[in-house]
């Protein structure tokens, strides 16, 4: 018989937590899950294609169990559902829910100080999950639930469902199909070209397909990290970025991937391709500019006291750079600090912080002589009425089963709380059930206009002075942490070296080479 609890461990998962640091290396390869979540849409594929005068060669197990091994220029590979003698359950504890990898990481942390072993995952949102290879019956996951309720705790709550099927990876090859668990792809040159509804792209490196926590699969990318940068640098800061703003960023996005590599652990791999990592699209766009940059920057890292700082950048700062926790949960970055994004001494932060509602009014009326200005949404508004705040609201609190998500309307909302920098850290939102606080990045995944958290808000009024909606003011886009490209681009077009421009943004750091004395990633304590 069946076990009747299935789990979907990914099939090459590290045994170590997903908050273990890895040894520092100084040739490396990283895993990017470039499909994350194959086979979740029905009659997804994959179409995988070798250059001319290659071949692929593909790597399986074999029904015995044994490696296989089989030849072929191209193969589509689709995501079956096969059925199941016996349903099957598969459950988990979810401890709490995030808009953030960085909030959702201090999470984790905060329940393993209370004994609690987790991983960090993300079926839509970031999620910490009680670990599902020690919580591993329902015996256990019960228990654990029961006495985090007697601890007072209201958040934590056990996620289900019967399963009839299970996913499987269906490919034909010579006239063969082959219904397998996961799939390993390489060619001799190390270029493969990959089709999906996305279109299709070419990727550096060699490819694997694996199950991941989700029940589903994920497309991963085995690359070199200096040819994982070709795929990143002109899509993250743009392909005619002055060259010394593509040498700094060129130098933020190796440090960030090679700090980052525990993000997705639970599911066997290291990066994502997306905004939620770094944007990666391959060898499709490469530019000479930034692989001129990436080869005179080669192997070069970010540090602070001799460990990999934690390389945050946006696109537009809004004309302040942000402190750490301003966004996101966890101990401060000393790097990571708010500074007024310009050369010239335009505003005093030290005399007229902005944590209050006159001085960011007063600032986000300034537009000129910031770093970054030609940026579209250095400064930006958007009114939303208040139906659409409603639908906005609804489905942010129905993603995070919050109980008050069967709200009718809106009554009032209000900043209580801002950070030094001006960011928001508390959006009290008033509704005709009870009133929710969203707290630092929350309150931009809870509505469609904010482009950041440097914003307020004002009421919009019709003739008989009932409320129809809010208008938000902002400036910047992103979280504003650490180097803003926009502003980059001003420094680089007055003559700013990249060392110079990252020390700007990240005072107090050194560049190195990457080498074996250098710590990726430590844990806080």
């Amino acid at each position: 018989m069946k076990s009747a609890i299935a789990l979907f461990l990914p099939l090459t998962a590290s045994l170590l937590s997903p908050l273990a640091a890895p040894p520092a290396r100084a040739a490396v390869e990283i895993d990017v899950g470039i499909v994350q979540r194959f086979g979740d849409r029905t009659g997804e594929r994959l179409t995988l294609a070798s250059l001319s005068g290659d071949s692929l060669t593909l790597e399986f197990l074999g029904g015995d169990g044994q490696p296989q091994t089989v030849t072929a220029s191209s193969v589509q590979i689709d995501s079956i559902a096969q059925p199941q003698g016996e349903p099957i359950l598969q459950e988990w504890v979810v401890l709490s829910d995030h808009a953030t990898f960085e909030t959702a990481e201090a999470s984790a942390l905060a329940w393993q100080a209370k004994g609690i072993e987790t991983e960090v995952t993300q079926p839509e949102r970031w999620q910490v999950w009680a670990k599902r290879d020690v919580y591993n019956t329902p015996v256990l996951r019960r228990l654990l639930l029961d006495n985090l309720t007697e601890q007072g705790e209201t958040g934590p709550r056990l996620q289900s469902q019967v399963l009839r099927a299970l996913p499987r990876l269906s490919f034909v090859v010579a006239g063969y199909r082959y219904n397998r668990e996961s799939l390993r792809i390489t060619s001799r040159n190390r270029r493969i070209r990959v089709q999906d509804s996305e279109g299709t792209r070419l990727y550096g490196g060699d490819l694997r397909v694996q199950g991941n926590a989700y029940g589903d699969f994920t497309l991963i990318n085995e690359v070199p990290i200096e040819t994982y940068l070709r795929g990143v640098v002109p899509h993250e800061i743009g392909p005619s970025a002055p060259y010394n703003a593509v040498e700094a960023q060129t130098v933020i996005a190796r440090t960030y991937a090679l700090r980052n590599l525990r993000r997705f652990q639970a599911d066997g791999y290291e990066l994502c391709a997306t905004v939620h990592c770094q944007v990666y699209k391959g060898l499709s766009g490469t530019v000479e500019r930034a692989d001129t940059a990436i080869r005179a920057t080669r192997g070069l890292v970010l540090t602070y006291n001799n460990e990999l700082v934690d390389a945050l950048y946006s696109s537009s700062s809004g004309g302040i750079t942000s402190a750490f926790t301003d966004t996101w949960d966890g101990e401060e970055r000393p790097y990571l600090q708010p500074r007024v994004d310009a050369i010239a001494n335009l505003w005093n932060l030290d005399q007229q912080p902005l944590n209050n509602e006159t001085a960011i009014r007063r600032f986000l009326a300034q537009q000129q002589g910031f770093n970054g200005t030609q940026s579209a949404l250095f400064r930006w508004q958007k009114t939303e009425s208040l139906s659409e705040s409603t639908a906005h609201f609804k489905r942010y609190l129905t993603r995070r089963q919050h109980p008050l998500a069967n709200f009718t309307r809106i009554v009032r909302m209000e900043v209580t709380a801002r950070s030094r920098s001006g960011r928001v850290l508390v959006l009290a939102v008033e509704t005709d059930r009870g009133v929710v606080e969203l707290e630092k990045n929350e309150a931009r995944s809870a509505f469609g206009p904010p482009r950041s958290t440097l914003f307020y808000i004002d009421p919009v009024l019709n003739a008989n002075q009932q409320l129809t909606g809010y208008r938000f003011v902002g400036g910047g886009f992103g979280h504003g942490a650490g180097l803003s490209q926009f502003g980059a681009y001003t420094l680089a077009q007055q003559g700013w070296r990249y060392d110079r421009i990252l020390n700007f943004y990240y005072p107090g750091t050194q560049i190195q080479p990457l080498n074996e004395s250098i710590v990726y990633y430590q844990a806080e304590p």
